[in-house]
Parts: structure tokens; C-alpha cells; sequence
């Protein structure tokens, strides 16, 4: 199969033909409908619990608990399901999750002291189904080797993007104009129903541990790849720029007089990462994932650095494009590197590494982008992208050896224990 989707893919490289990938549509269609929740979830929390409180700080505190215990909780869910299959853990987590976050809703609405609603969002965000992740870990089983692994991972960037363009609106809408505790409840709905769909999508669910008979050796954690340590500071670096951005446009139009204008600006700043992504995905790179990933992370870095200077609705849209069209190519590379750097028995733990490094990295920019923006202002709350994406740089700068490809294991001799005991290969 992978050498058939390899030969191909050389002949006709693009969309066109990571979408004739046999047993893709099978996954894809229900992996859409399950990941939509995911960018509900914090809008859906800060608007509920704003209302009932009346504080964007309190409202922001229990969104951030939410992100951490996600974070936390995520890889240990992408482990569990490299060990013993993704339907194994999705169908009891969306029950979890969606019990959860009914439980914060009522909570919330019954006006329940703070650490109640802290306590019932740290189950709320450990049971997040890692529905992105898992998609990213059938692909990989699909495109084992295939050059279309980067279309495969500029498309789900695209598909990502998209739920977090439609996900806050629809959270928004349902909150303004329904009832505040609307967002939370279709959240948890459509969590429940899209997750259990495509837990039922067993033919394209990659071979586990147990499965392969794996599971009888010990096997490190992800973690253990000095690769995926970087790219996890990559990635929050990345989430640092959706949590500080997503409190800072809101201050913004607040000051301004203009809140309707939050939904505008934020749109932009999701467009220009889904163009971007698309145009990822099309172009045929010639130097490596490496170059790549430093280079566009350069770009982001200094786009981020403009943000807190702009004055006008006008100037922030259009940096918030700018910044969202530098976002794609580095979150695109970063998860393209996993699939040459950690082992098939591990991508799904892998993956949900660099997703929970994005909430954790979007928590900690919610939390801090909203204790500035109340004290000083919006211009501060834009800060918070350009430090996390700064130190982030100079993390990848300083440790991109770590980012080179193992050298493949020599035929004769018995693969290594653990993930990380591989030795690198120095290209970019």
C-alpha cells in the first residue's frame, strides 16, 4: 500500500491525490465533525463565565485550567492509544468529556465559587478528544514514506484552521443570541456524537501495540526524542500567539467601542493561517523541513513584534493577517518533522505532544495577555505573542541539531529500545 501511494504520489504530488489515498475519506469526513468542539471549548468557557461573573480575569483563569489539564493530559491519551487503539480511548473519553462539561455549565450558571469551576474544568480539558492527532496518525500509517506526508500535514493545518475560524463563531452566535450556556452545550453535543462516529471508522485505525505485538517491550515516551522536546517548545511558542491574540483583539474592540469588530479581526488573523496552509501544502520544497521550520519561524517572530503598535482596525486586521500567513508554514513543518523523527509505534503520542503544547502554550498566553491587557491595556496583551514566539526562536536556534532525521537502523542489526536511540542524520 505505502509503496503504492509513494510511487504515485511522485507522478502526481498535491491535494488532488492525498485525497484519492484509499480509506482516506473514511476517517476524514468523521475526524471533521469530531474536532470541531475543540475550538469551541475556550470561547465557549470565557463567554459563559464571563457572564456570570462579570470578570474577563476569572473568565480567562478557568479557560487557562482548562488548557493546562488538556496539555497534561493529551499525550498521555496519544500514548494509551498507540498502546491500545484509538477506539479504546475515544469512546470512553468523549463520555467523560461531555458529563464534564455539563457539570461546569451547571456550575457556571448556578454561580458556584471559583475553585468549583476550577475543579470541574481540569476533567473538562484531560478528557479534550485528540481527534486532530489521531487523524495526523492515520495519515501517517497511510503515507508511510510518501512525500505527500507534508501535503498531508499542510492539509490537516487547513482543516485545523478552519474549525477555528467556524468554532468561535458558532460558539459566539450561540452564546449572544441563544443562551450564554449554548456554546458549551453544542460543544459537548457535538463532541459526544462526532467522536463516537469516528470511533467507529475501525478499517483505517492504525496498528497499536497490542496489535503488533509490541506491546510485551518496553517502549520510551515520544518525549524521549530530543526532536519532539524542541518542537514542543515550538509549539508553544504557537499557542502563545492564539491565546494572546484571541484575549488582546477582544480588549481591543473593547477600548475602541467596537466589540463586533473581535469576530472580524480574529477571522483575518485564522484566513491568513489557512492560505497560508493551503499554499504550503501545493508548493514542492526543495530544501529540508529544518531550514524550513527556522526560517518561517524568523517570519512569525517578527510579524508578532508589530502587533501591540496598532491603532487602528485597519493596521490590526492587517497584521493579524500577516501573522496568521507566518504561522501555517512553521506549525505545518513541525508536524511533518514527527514523521521523520519518531518511530510509527509512537506518532500518535508524538502528535498529541505538539497539540497539548498548543494549549498549554494558548492557556499561559490567555492568562497573562489578560492580566496585562486589564491592567495597561490591549497594546500589552499583544506582547505576550512576541515573547513566547521569541524564546521559542531562540530555543530552535540554539538546539536545530536536535531536529535532524535518524539514520535508519542497519538491516542486520536488532532495532534499539525506546524511541530515542537512533542516530541523527545532519539534513535540512
Amino acid at each position: 500500500m505505502a509503496s503504492t501511494v509513494t510511487s504515485d504520489a511522485a507522478k502526481r504530488p498535491g491535494y488532488g491525490q492525498l485525497l484519492r489515498t484509499p480509506g482516506a475519506w473514511g476517517f476524514l469526513l468523521p475526524g471533521f465533525a469530531a474536532r470541531q468542539p475543540f475550538a469551541m471549548l475556550t470561547i465557549g468557557i470565557v463567554l459563559l463565565v464571563q457572564h456570570t461573573t462579570g470578570s474577563y480575569g476569572t473568565a480567562g483563569a478557568v479557560a487557562a485550567v482548562t488548557g493546562v489539564s488538556m496539555a497534561l493530559f493529551a499525550p498521555q491519551s496519544g500514548k494509551l492509544a498507540d498502546r491500545f487503539g484509538q477506539r479504546a480511548v475515544l469512546v470512553p473519553g468523549v463520555l467523560v468529556h461531555a458529563a464534564s462539561v455539563s457539570a461546569l455549565t451547571a456550575l457556571a450558571l448556578a454561580g458556584a465559587p471559583l475553585w468549583a469551576l476550577f475543579a470541574a474544568a481540569v476533567p473538562s480539558g484531560a478528557s479534550v478528544p485528540q481527534v486532530g492527532p489521531m487523524v495526523r496518525a492515520r495519515w501517517a500509517a497511510r503515507l508511510d514514506g510518501s512525500p505527500l506526508m507534508s501535503t498531508a500535514a499542510a492539509f490537516e493545518s487547513v482543516t485545523d484552521e478552519f474549525t477555528f475560524v467556524v468554532g468561535p463563531v458558532l460558539a459566539t452566535a450561540l452564546c449572544t443570541g441563544v443562551h450564554p450556556a449554548a456554546g458549551l452545550i453544542a460543544e459537548a453535543s457535538l463532541t459526544l456524537f462526532g467522536g463516537l462516529l469516528f470511533a467507529a471508522q475501525r478499517s483505517t485505525q492504525p496498528a497499536h501495540g497490542l496489535h503488533s505485538g509490541a506491546g510485551s517491550r518496553p517502549r520510551a515516551s515520544a518525549l524521549s526524542v530530543p526532536g519532539v522536546r524542541v518542537l514542543v517548545v515550538a509549539f508553544l511558542g504557537i499557542g502563545s500567539v492564539f491565546g494572546g491574540m484571541q484575549v488582546s483583539l477582544t480588549a481591543f474592540t473593547e477600548e475602541i467601542g467596537n466589540p463586533g469588530a473581535n469576530g472580524l479581526l480574529y477571522g483575518l488573523f485564522a484566513t491568513g493561517n489557512m492560505l497560508a496552509g493551503v499554499a504550503v501544502g501545493a508548493i514542492a520544497w526543495k530544501s529540508g523541513p529544518r531550514r524550513r521550520l527556522i526560517l518561517g519561524y524568523t517570519a512569525l517572530t517578527a510579524a508578532a513584534s508589530l502587533l501591540w503598535s496598532a491603532q487602528s482596525v485597519v493596521l490590526l486586521g492587517a497584521l493579524g493577517l500577516v501573522v496568521g500567513l507566518c504561522i501555517a508554514p512553521a506549525l505545518i513543518t513541525g508536524y511533518t518533522l514527527v514523521e521523520s523523527l519518531v518511530p510509527a509505534s509512537a506518532r500518535t503520542e508524538a502528535f498529541t505532544w505538539l497539540t497539548g503544547a498548543v494549549a498549554l502554550g494558548q492557556a499561559a498566553g490567555v492568562t497573562v495577555a489578560g492580566r496585562l491587557a486589564d491592567v495597561y491595556g490591549s497594546a500589552a496583551g499583544f506582547l505576550v505573542p512576541l515573547g513566547g514566539t521569541a524564546l521559542a526562536l531562540v530555543t530552535l536556534v540554539a538546539l536545530r541539531s536536535w531536529l535532524a532525521a535518524p539514520a535508519p537502523a542497519p538491516a542486520d542489526t536488532a532495532p534499539a529500545r525506546g524511541v530515542g536511540h537512533r542516530a541523527p542524520v545532519a539534513v535540512d
